[in-house]
């Protein structure tokens, strides 16, 4: 028998382990046909950019064929590239340049539900009785004809749609037209494992699974209790949705995900491949983080939504976190990031001058575990004020105007401050390029020296250049007012560092007194 080749890029086989990944949203990157969307080679002609920034990977959010009623996450086929950003031999053109680039490639798999135009689903919808029919998680009604539970959606209303050629219910955490598959289905599982591995065979280096903790749901459809007012918060949805009314114990955070992960983790470890899960929960995200990645048999990283909080990070929040994170599972590696494709971009979120945002970014290359950083975060583009008439996102027109939606921070890519469309595209760009955000195209940046695009270049390669920061342990934090201290340490090597997250100096005691300026940080090496 031929002994398979990997196509994944060679070298360290814990390169997750620390690494910077970078997320391209394809709609926004940069366009080439003039259609106003971003598609896979425009990624691969930008790709040079984004190896220059000194990142380990990049993570490209959904191009497989969708009917895009929420822009990828409703997936219709995934084995192909959807016609709008290409064809598979573009993607395969896209690995080799990134891999020729020292670049691994993750891309985003939506595991938990497609699209209702899936083959998958069209079969399962037509009987009780056939091969896929319980491919999707089915329920009758209630005697009274009522939905079977009291679950959720997080784009609002009930996580149940009626369907009347089956005279019953079908669940969606998501869009009515995203039916959540039955992951307690055996050939269910099988199928997205042959997915994966379909993409693993073309040279992909990783995923990044969405709504990880979402795959399997509670056999007997019980009830989630209601939460309690003072244990509410925003960080999964906004204010207005009664989503966050439920401790949802039920429809999400089942314990049989567990062995499914570890069977992604064994197919991933085959070909050398690295995940980071995405945690969406609002009470127990960091616990979950830890459980999903404790040990060398589960996924290798995930990220909960704790550095994703609306209101800005404070040193005793960093601590805090960490703490909380080092009590309930040590073991567990996490991912860190500031801003993503669903949450207001974190320079406006904080109210962010580019001399804070150098700090933040100081810190987070200097803390442990891995971290990813969106699209333009480099540039400190600020969160695009959409109005309506523009808005294309589901969730923003449901709960308009208390929340707009997703579109602020999906805007395009600016490259050229003097071109109208920042030079995204030839033609109309799917969402407005916002007039603010021409003087911090790629270009202008190129020539600030003390910029923030440069500051980015400079601690990604002072991360590079110190293993410490990819891979060193880290002692417990200690909040001193607005700086956060802590030290780092690996094979002999020791790092200090103190970062001042306020606009008022500071001074602390970090192997003597240090003093620190508005936003300062400063990094002792040590040994």
């Amino acid at each position: 028998m031929t002994q398979a080749v990997n196509r994944q890029l060679p070298g360290d086989a814990d390169w997750w382990r620390g690494a910077v990944i970078y997320q391209i949203y394809p709609r926004s990157f940069q366009d080439t046909n003039g259609d106003g969307i971003g598609d896979l080679t425009g990624i691969t002609r930008r790709l040079d950019y984004v190896a220059g920034l000194g990142v380990d990977a990049i993570w490209i959010s959904p191009f497989f064929t969708s009917p895009m009623k929420d822009f990828g996450y409703d997936v219709s086929d995934y084995r192909d590239v959807d016609p709008m950003f290409g064809t598979l031999a573009d993607f395969d053109a896209l690995v080799t340049r990134a891999h020729e680039l020292g670049l691994r490639v993750m891309i985003d798999l939506v595991l938990s539900h497609t699209s209702d135009q899936h083959p998958w689903f069209q079969e399962s919808r037509t009987g009780r009785k056939g091969e896929k029919a319980d491919w999707y998680v089915w329920a009758d009604p209630r005697p009274d004809g009522t939905v079977p539970n009291n679950w959720l959606s997080v784009f609002g209303g009930s996580a149940w749609a009626w369907h009347g050629g089956r005279m019953q219910y079908y669940l969606h955490n998501f869009l009515s037209s995203q039916p959540d598959l039955n992951f307690h289905n055996p050939d269910v599982q099988a199928a997205l494992l042959d997915v994966a591995r379909f993409w693993l065979e073309r040279g992909v280096d990783g995923f990044r699974l969405d709504t990880i903790n979402f795959y399997f749901h509670d056999r007997l459809l019980r009830d989630n209790p209601a939460l309690p007012a003072e244990a509410r918060n925003d960080s999964i949805a906004p204010l207005v949705n009664p989503y966050n009314w439920q401790d949802h114990l039920y429809s999400k955070n089942q314990p049989e995900n567990i062995e499914f992960l570890k069977k992604f983790r064994r197919l991933m470890d085959s070909y050398g491949a690295a995940a980071v899960g995405e945690v969406g929960d609002a009470q127990r995200g960091l616990e979950i983080m830890g459980e999903y990645t404790s040990g060398n048999d589960r996924m290798q990283m995930c990220y909960s939504f704790d550095f994703l909080a609306r209101e800005r990070l404070r040193a005793a929040d960093v601590a805090a976190i960490f703490a909380r994170l080092e009590e309930t599972v040590p073991d567990a590696w996490p991912c860190w990031a500031y801003s993503n494709h669903d949450m207001p971009r974190h320079i406006s979120r904080w109210q962010l001058s580019d001399e804070a945002a150098k700090t933040y970014l100081t810190l987070l290359m200097c803390l442990r575990g891995s971290v990813c950083l969106y699209q333009g975060e480099e540039l400190g583009l600020s969160e695009a004020d959409i109005g309506f008439d523009d808005l294309q996102d589901p969730y923003g027109k449901e709960f308009w105007p208390e929340f707009k939606g997703r579109d602020g921070c999906r805007t395009p890519m600016v490259w050229q401050r003097d071109n109208g469309t920042g030079g995204f595209t030839s033609g109309k760009p799917w969402l407005p390029v916002p007039a603010d955000h021409l003087a911090r195209a790629v270009d202008a940046a190129e020539g600030a020296e003390d910029g923030l695009l440069q500051h980015y270049r400079k601690m990604l390669a002072f991360r590079r250049a110190h293993p410490v920061l990819a891979k060193g342990a880290q002692s417990a934090m200690r909040a001193e007012g607005d700086v956060l201290c802590f030290e780092r340490s690996h094979e002999g090597q020791r790092l200090f560092v103190a970062v001042n997250l306020s606009a008022q100096a500071a001074t602390v005691n970090v192997r003597g007194a240090v003093d620190l300026g508005p936003w300062g940080a400063a990094i002792l090496v040590g040994e």
